[in-house]
């Protein structure tokens, strides 16, 4: 996009993202009912190129997480569907992944979540899907500079807009897998017995507990924060962050059940905590998710981020007979490259990244939390119908965890940050390839993976949108972090513009 662009700064890879709501000191509004019916309109647009239908003649859907700011922007973006001439189904607090799958459903020409993920409360957001799935970067990027044009459809009017409760069907589609793969003495409580604690964060994924889990016969009562409740006051809804894992966590101990899952705000990721307060999540989630694809795809591709533990990989190729595929940061990178092996005709079943973004073939690549939960769910079930005592755990229990782990962030100070962090990634691989005992990875695809001697590896690589330079250390030894962070200091140390105050804090 131009940089005088005035739409381009709500782009965030293949989301729309905004301040939609006061009470954070410094951030003011912008993602108002203007800028929200604008962009909706190019979306049109784009969606009226795309299919080859008239604006009027498009039908659509929208649904929304629990933020506060939801009800506003859902009414702005029917008001531009409506205004169009087209037609649209208000689905309400939705899921993410449910307004993929209502595309395909009711037969619609796109759909529209109103979501910010797990960021905080003030702000919000909007996803685009078609039914063969969500947009890329490069399509936003279109519909903002046709916002930018102030291209709007034919203000022809008179579209219908209609009420659906397509979270009930959407439910029915996850119990009915569970019902049919578990196939239990008692087809239709499959889950009894099991106590099973879901923690929504107050987002949209409450319907987890009382319309997937407790109809099957599993005893919900150890759930915490259902209600939708925008302001997320318990915590934030995200798998990643550690407040939220310790609240599951928990609940499972207190409530002594079988399993704990969590899900982020609009429900399309998810970690899950065992029934020893052990999580699963990270790099222990891909090995679980990992684990239950290979399965029935044996020797199969699974695809992951860079950030993936080196035990991890000997986890997927030297335990399960799978193949390990490193991609780039990014749950799109990671899903499309899986799709892009699967059409050369390499059989990976699964796209998986660190962040609990899981998207599997059988499920159109969607990354959908509650998805990859039913499937874990799943073989808990058939694995307790084994008997001898047989638990999830036991399925990554030979999972190799380092001793240390952690990710530091180096910002860049330079005016074209990516270009400037390009020669930082450069020499520093000119320099690990003059380094005694520096291995440098045979699968680099993204930034520059070295493993220092008996120490562990450090990965350095440049964030696409940010002045940004994430490292990752890993190591199996006391003090080994240290050691990798020191011996990377003295190859990038002469580079002035990286600010390199949190290693030096990290090595003091």
């Amino acid at each position: 996009m131009h940089s005088n662009s005035i739409y381009g700064k709500f782009k965030s890879g293949t989301d729309i993202r905004g301040v939609a709501s006061e009470g954070v000191e410094g951030q003011h509004v912008n993602l108002t009912d203007e800028v929200c019916r604008a962009i909706v309109s190019g979306f049109l647009l784009w969606l009226s190129e795309k299919t080859g239908k008239s604006p009027a003649s498009l039908r659509l859907a929208v649904g929304h997480d629990s933020r506060i700011s939801a009800k506003r922007i859902k009414a702005a973006a029917i008001h531009s569907i409506t205004e169009a001439g087209a037609s649209v189904l208000d689905s309400g607090l939705s899921s993410t992944p449910s307004m993929f799958m209502i595309t395909l459903d009711e037969k619609l020409d796109g759909a529209i979540q109103i979501t910010a993920s797990h960021h905080p409360y003030n702000r919000n957001g909007l996803k685009f899907f078609t039914p063969e799935g969500g947009l890329e970067g490069e399509d936003i990027s279109d519909i903002l500079s046709r916002c930018d044009r102030g291209e709007t459809p034919p203000a022809v009017g008179g579209g219908e807009c209609v009420p659906i409760n397509y979270m009930d069907k959407y439910s029915e589609r996850l119990r009915e897998l569970i019902k049919r793969e578990v196939n239990a003495a008692d087809y239709h409580k499959p889950l009894s017995g099991f106590k099973i604690a879901v923690d929504a964060g107050n987002g949209a994924g409450g319907f987890y507990a009382g319309k997937v889990l407790s109809p099957l016969g599993a005893d919900v009562s150890g759930s915490y924060f259902l209600e939708p409740d925008g302001m997320f006051p318990n915590h934030i809804p995200n798998p990643e962050d550690k407040e939220a894992m310790a609240a599951i966590t928990r609940a499972v101990i207190s409530s002594e059940s079988d399993l704990g899952v969590i899900f982020d705000t609009d429900v399309d990721r998810a970690g899950a905590v065992d029934r020893t307060g052990e999580e699963i999540n990270r790099n222990r989630l891909i090995a679980l998710s990992a684990a239950i694809v290979l399965e029935d795809n044996k020797g199969a591709t699974i695809v992951t981020d860079s950030t993936t533990s080196a035990g991890l990989k000997e986890f997927i190729e030297g335990t399960l007979g799978g193949k390990h595929y490193r991609y780039r940061r990014g749950y799109r990178n990671v899903i499309n490259k899986a799709i892009e092996l699967n059409k050369a005709g390499e059989d990976c079943p699964l796209a998986i990244e660190t962040s609990g973004h899981a998207a599997l073939r059988e499920n159109y690549f969607l990354d959908d939390g509650a998805y990859l939960v039913t499937k874990i769910i799943i073989t808990f079930a058939k694995l307790r119908q084994e008997g001898e005592g047989k638990t999830l755990d036991s399925l990554t229990s030979s999972l190799p965890v380092p001793l240390e782990e952690m990710e530091l962030r180096i910002p860049i100070a330079a005016e074209n940050f990516g270009e400037y962090g390009g020669e930082v990634l450069r020499e520093l691989e000119r320099y690990a390839g003059t380094q005694d005992g520096w291995i440098i990875a045979d699968d680099n695809r993204e930034g520059i993976r070295v493993t220092v001697g008996e120490n562990g590896w450090f990965l350095l690589r440049l964030s696409v949108h940010d002045p940004i330079m994430p490292l990752n250390l890993e190591s199996e030894r006391e003090g080994g972090c240290k050691l990798l962070a020191a011996a990377l200091m003295n190859a990038i140390k002469s580079f002035d513009k990286l600010k390199l105050t949190a290693v030096e804090e990290f090595l003091n």
